[in-house]
Parts: C-alpha cells; sequence; structure tokens
C-alpha cells in the first residue's frame, strides 16, 4: 500500500522549535537515506494520524512530497506520548522500489484451535518477526494458523507461510504460538493432589487391620 503525505521543510532545531511546530498542528520529522538528508522536515499531524492509522499500521509505503519533489519512503523510529495520543517525531527512510529493505511484520492469529475449545488458551511468544521483500511487497502481517493445535501444540516460525516475495529472517525454530492448559487448571490440580506423606498414612491406615480388644481366658470348672 502506498499514500501520499505533504511534508514542509523546517527551521530551528531543538525542543522550543518543536513545541512550536506541534502546537500548529504539525510533527517534526527527518527524512534520510539514498543520498537524502538528513533533510529537516514536519507532516500535519492528522494526516500523519490516518496515515498509520490503515490497515498496514506503521508499514505503509509513503509518497513524501518535499517542495515539488517526492521520495519513497518507510515510517521508523515513531515516537508517541502515549498519554495525550499524539505523535512526537517520525523519521522517513527513503527507499527504492527495486530495492529490499528490512522490516518488523506482525503476527495475526488466524483459525479456530481444537486446543482452545477443549479449554486450553493460546500464549504468544512472538509477535513480530523479521523480514525482507521489495518495499511494494511488505505485508500487513503474516498468518499463524491454529486451526490444526490442540493442546500441548505450538507453531514455529517453520510453520509460518510467508507471502510472495517476502522472506522471513526471524530464527526457524522459534516457537510463534502454542496452546496450553490454564494457569488456574494447574494450580487447582497441583492443590487438589494428596502430598507424599498424606498418601502413605492413607494406605497405611487402609492396610492396618482392625484392633482387636482384651481377650478373657476362662473355661468351665
Amino acid at each position: 500500500m502506498e499514500l501520499k503525505l505533504k511534508a514542509e521543510k523546517r527551521e530551528g532545531s531543538g525542543k522550543g522549535a518543536a513545541r512550536k511546530l506541534r502546537a500548529a498542528g504539525r510533527v517534526p520529522a527527518v527524512l534520510y537515506g539514498h543520498g537524502v538528508g538528513p533533510l529537516a522536515v514536519s507532516v500535519d499531524a492528522k494526516d500523519l494520524f490516518h496515515l498509520l492509522h490503515g490497515s498496514a499500521g506503521t508499514n505503509v509505503l509513503v509518497d513524501l512530497q518535499v517542495d515539488g519533489a517526492q521520495h519513497l519512503s518507510l515510517p521508523r523510529e515513531i515516537q508517541r506520548d502515549h498519554v495525550r495520543g499524539r505523535y512526537l517525531h517520525v523519521d522517513f527512510l527513503a527507499v527504492r522500489r527495486d530495492e529490499k529493505v528490512t522490516v518488523s511484520v506482525p503476527v495475526r492469529v488466524v483459525g479456530e484451535s481444537p486446543g482452545v475449545k477443549a479449554g486450553g488458551v493460546i500464549e504468544h511468544h512472538l509477535w513480530e518477526l523479521e523480514v525482507e521483500c521489495l518495499p511494494g511487497d511488505v505485508p500487513d502481517g503474516i498468518q499463524a494458523d491454529i486451526s490444526e493445535l490442540a493442546v500441548g501444540d505450538s507453531l514455529r516460525v517453520a510453520d509460518l507461510v510467508p507471502p510472495q516475495g517476502v522472506t522471513i529472517l526471524t530464527p526457524l525454530e522459534e516457537s510463534v504460538v502454542s496452546v496450553v492448559i490454564p494457569q488456574v487448571r494447574v494450580v487447582e490440580e497441583v492443590e487438589a493432589a494428596p502430598e507424599e506423606g498424606e498418601e502413605a498414612e492413607a494406605e497405611e491406615g487402609e492396610a492396618a487391620p482392625a484392633a482387636e480388644g482384651p481377650t478373657e481366658e476362662g473355661g468351665e470348672g
């Protein structure tokens, strides 16, 4: 996915200049890579928000327009104030359509696991994968199909099928997701199990004969 975004060259540097830009509804940014920059620019805060909240997320391919010149780029090093929800700064990496890039993409779990239906829960080990591909082939995410996972089963990176033109760089032996028994059930089962000493005492009690009372010896005189 490729979207257009207008940028303006910015003058000045430092926190003071950055605060003025943000107060005016703009986000400080830097464009660099492939002989470009580092070029200090700013972009409209609302336009940046809509751009980064599309289906591609931060892996959106951006046609950054600066003073009439167009630069194909990818957003990188995005700084955000998570309390106020506003963007503070963003770097744009200039790329070429015919040159591969390395990016991180999210893992998207799909399917219904029989293990989950049986009472298990999904345990995530990897939320993102590092991949290599051309800028135009950057995927929104890579699917992890759990429809065959029973309790105790897991998916490794080697089990995932990337889109055509995409190479996964994350080590293939790493675990992505697994189906496990809920921790609460494990604790309950442990607490319900008798202690070794208690079990032994119970077995002794069952095996011991009933105590006999004193007997009287006597006979007919």
